[in-house]
């Protein structure tokens, strides 16, 4: 793996700009001023893009509207990070609207998850771009505390490793594959990210350790998406599976969704390494994209190298 093949951003730094964009569902007022009051106390000047409280039923205003917000950050350079409010849904609708060449002319930090992972996988086949899995911008200090707040703000403006620990309360915990893996960590949201197959989007994973978490799938649901993934033959070559937070992921049935992951990613012959408290749960943890990383499962930890630089 070459280190030649990842465009690092600058580190954000106090006084610079972020533009908060809403690429996909339409956000909540009342938690982005949250976001921006801890933005805010870490330096940096939030700023809300002309569209960020657009709305269209479903989606945060018109394709035009959010493809317009997301260009318009990439294009100015005063703006030095692209934090997205929320997922939802929608940025797909909007991948294929970027101006690529604005975004390899001036890399900046760009974060976000959920739906926003057909953003970062946009932006890692058009730009190579590293990116940031975490917190969006309308925060909830329930679901993402202390912890998950230093969390962000490290990998936002620290060019340091990010070491994340196995949690053994987190439902997934029991999917271990034993052995250690190293390879670039590519994914997200296992939805986006099969929705992304057939498309110039989905990433080659030969090589890589696989990141995956989802929220309100019932197990059924997580079995068909990797029995997708395992008959397109993408997953032949992984190096390793990080298996993060699969939140009110449980419907009726007696088969549990750490059953399914432990039974459609065991057999893989790749270390495989759950309870990682990265996703829609409770004190999430953010992680780069695009960067190499290392799965232990004997130490229970993934260690991925910083998104900045």
């Amino acid at each position: 793996m070459s280190e030649d093949q990842v465009v690092r951003p600058p580190a954000l730094r106090p006084g610079d700009t972020v533009l908060l964009v809403s690429p996909s569902g339409p956000t909540r007022p009342e938690r982005v001023a949250r976001g921006v009051e801890l933005l805010t106390s870490w330096g940096l000047r939030p700023v809300l893009a002309p569209n960020a409280y657009a709305r269209r039923g479903y989606l945060a205003g018109d394709d035009a509207l959010r493809a317009a917000d997301l260009n318009a950050a990439f294009a100015d350079p005063t703006v030095r990070g692209v934090l997205c409010t929320r997922g939802g849904y929608g940025a797909q609708r909007v991948v294929d609207l970027i101006d690529m060449a604005a975004v390899r002319r001036d890399p900046k930090v760009v974060a976000g998850f959920s739906d926003i992972t057909a953003l970062q996988l946009a932006l890692w086949r058009g730009a190579r771009l590293a990116t940031v899995h975490g917190p969006g911008a309308a925060w909830l200090d329930e679901r993402t505390p202390a912890a998950s707040a230093e969390s962000l703000r490290a990998a936002l403006m620290c060019p340091e490793p990010v070491v994340v620990p196995r949690v053994p309360e987190e439902e997934t915990a029991s999917v271990v594959v034993p052995g250690t893996a190293t390879g670039r960590l590519l994914g997200g949201n296992l939805c986006l990210l099969v929705s992304s197959i057939g498309t110039p989007d989905m990433p080659d994973l030969t090589g890589a350790i696989l990141l995956i978490e989802d929220v309100a799938e019932p197990p059924y649901k997580v079995d068909r998406m990797l029995t997708h993934l395992r008959r397109t033959g993408l997953l032949a070559g992984l190096a390793g599976v990080a298996v993060g937070q699969f939140t009110d992921c449980a419907d009726d049935w007696a088969v549990s969704v750490a059953d399914v992951l432990a039974e459609r990613l065991g057999d893989l012959g790749v270390p495989v390494l759950g309870g990682l408290p990265i996703g829609h749960g409770a004190g999430q943890i953010t992680v780069p994209l695009g960067v190499p990383a290392t799965l232990d499962t004997a130490a229970g930890t993934l260690t991925v190298s910083p998104a900045v630089r």
